[in-house]
């Protein structure tokens, strides 16, 4: 294996390696908190439904606001963005821990704390997703995007039963303190670092607007399909694995009559059977290809999801967690990788925040789901219908292809020339009609036609909200392409955001052309008004 593949490979950078590593630390307060909080209300309420909202609490801020959170990964500084963001979550870790060791906790207020730090972390997910290409190069993108779920997996493995150890000792506020410290080393290591400047980013050009961020970056992915492919797979796994992660804390507790000290160990074996995974997905990747390796994580899963239903006792729950470890990491990391393989820079933090908030809102939805057909129909049907269902999703779910946009360049072309004006364009000026006259040989309009179609999502995908082929059927050859941006400033962010990827698209249209092709740049006109 070459060191660029090797899982290794991303550590030979300092910046990873000082930011992976503080994560770890804090990821393991945060693993501490998340167990001690399900197993909280387990003192404080045994419904099964209340237990799994605890899930749906913490998960469903990813689904609300990570949207909003990639949109300000993509327009502000996104190292100060991150500071500020896990300064907040500090402070409400550490005000929560504060209730609990003063004992004025209640089912609500346990919830409620849930659900803000829930929204810290959704609005910096996107961010954190995003500056993995600026620490790594990008040969070494998926090893570190692998090594990122080991680290979040280590944390998994250690947190739970580390918080099970100090809640013997300290008592049950003791784990919430350790995660309210523990962000510390991650705002020290983002003070430390000091970023160079992405490839991509538009230097010249204002800021987005916060809103207008929002709607291209949903316009992006409905017409990336690449991306399109990833989010529905991300759905019809989520939907089904959400089941042991919100009912694990009844597993232990009802069904095998364990404790806390089972719960955490418990926890443990799931990162423990990740860390494991994770060594295994290079040489995996090799043989399958990710598409059917993720098949063969989803199988796996299906596998543990019907041991968690059967288990009565810690071995067969030990043996369920090892192997929902093991495939959780085999498919969320190759979900992430295609991901990150289908976004160019300028929209990565959004098209990551879509990621999030899919994987996010499935998982608290069907959390819920789950906690109340376990409610109705028992622990283990709920498992077994989980299974079940998984099994029946995979021949549906693969005709949605992963990292399918791994062989394209992504990179900025920079080829459009700067459009001449006479005058000087106000930015906010439009909307702008943009015109490409074509002219071609008539017997080729089948096959320019299917070539420029191609086009319709690159445009729509960099900035245009309509487009349209006209054909001139008083002079046969002659075709006009038409597209309509916002703004004279969104039409100049389109010429910055077209890539290496999608100048192959234009030749393979220019192709068929007789002469270059013919521009214009219409920008709507209105009457001045006199004043009176």
């Amino acid at each position: 294996m070459s060191l660029a593949r090797s899982p290794w490979a991303p550590f030979r950078q300092t910046n990873y390696t000082v930011i992976w590593s503080a994560t770890v630390v804090s990821n393991i307060g945060t693993w501490m908190y998340s167990a001690a909080a399900a197993w909280l209300m387990t003192n404080l309420s045994a419904d099964p439904l209340m237990v799994s909202l605890v899930q749906v609490a913490s998960t469903l801020p990813m689904f609300l606001f990570a949207l909003p959170g990639g949109a300000l990964a993509d327009i502000v500084d996104r190292r100060r963005f991150l500071m500020l963001g896990e300064t907040s979550i500090t402070v409400l870790s550490a005000l929560f821990a504060l209730l609990v060791w003063r004992g004025q906790v209640t089912p609500g207020l346990l919830l409620l704390f849930a659900f803000l730090i829930g929204v810290g972390s959704a609005l910096v997910a996107p961010a954190w997703q995003s500056i993995v290409p600026q620490l790594v190069p990008k040969d070494d993108l998926a090893p570190a995007v692998s090594a990122n779920s080991v680290g979040v997996n280590i944390s998994r493995a250690l947190g739970p039963a580390l918080g099970g150890v100090i809640t013997a000792g300290f008592g049950i506020a003791a784990p919430f303190w350790v995660n309210a410290f523990s962000n510390l080393g991650v705002i020290g290591a983002l003070g430390w670092w000091r970023p160079s400047h992405p490839e991509g980013k538009i230097q010249d050009l204002p800021a987005e607007r916060f809103a207008n961020a929002m709607r291209t970056g949903l316009r992006y992915a409905r017409n990336n399909s690449h991306l399109r492919s990833t989010l529905l797979r991300t759905v019809s796994f989520c939907v089904f694995a959400s089941a042991y992660w919100a009912l694990l804390p009844l597993i232990t507790r009802n069904q095998i009559a364990g404790g806390a000290k089972l719960y955490g160990v418990l926890l443990g074996a799931i990162g423990g059977g990740a860390v494991a995974g994770a060594f295994v997905i290079p040489w995996l990747r090799a043989k399958l290809g990710p598409n059917r390796l993720v098949v063969a994580g989803e199988i796996c899963t299906a596998v543990s999801l019907f041991l968690f239903g059967a288990a009565r006792g810690p071995l067969a729950a030990l043996t369920a967690s090892i192997v929902a470890g093991a495939s959780w990491i085999i498919v969320f990391s190759n979900l992430n990788i295609s991901a990150q393989m289908a976004l160019p820079e300028w929209v990565r933090g959004r098209g990551l925040a879509l990621f999030v908030a899919v994987f996010s809102g499935t998982m608290a939805l069907g959390s819920a789901a789950w906690g109340e057909i376990a409610r109705l129909g028992g622990l283990s049907l709920a498992h077994y219908i989980a299974a079940a269902g998984i099994l029946l999703t995979i021949p549906v779910a693969k005709r949605w292809k992963l990292q399918a946009g791994a062989g394209f360049d992504l990179t900025p072309s920079m080829h459009w020339p700067v459009p001449f004006t006479a005058v000087q364009v106000q930015d906010d000026a439009g909307p702008v009609l943009v015109t490409v006259e074509y002219l071609i040989d008539p017997k080729d309009r089948e096959g320019f036609l299917t070539a420029v179609d191609r086009l319709a999502r690159e445009r729509r995908r960099d900035g245009a909200y309509a487009w349209g082929v006209f054909e001139d059927k008083a002079a046969l050859g002659r075709f006009m392409e038409t597209f309509l941006v916002e703004s004279w400033l969104e039409h100049i962010r389109q010429h910055a955001r077209v890539t290496k990827a999608d100048r192959e698209l234009q030749e393979q249209v220019h192709r068929f052309l007789r002469a270059q092709p013919k521009i214009t740049h219409l920008i709507a006109a209105h009457p001045v008004r006199e004043s009176t």
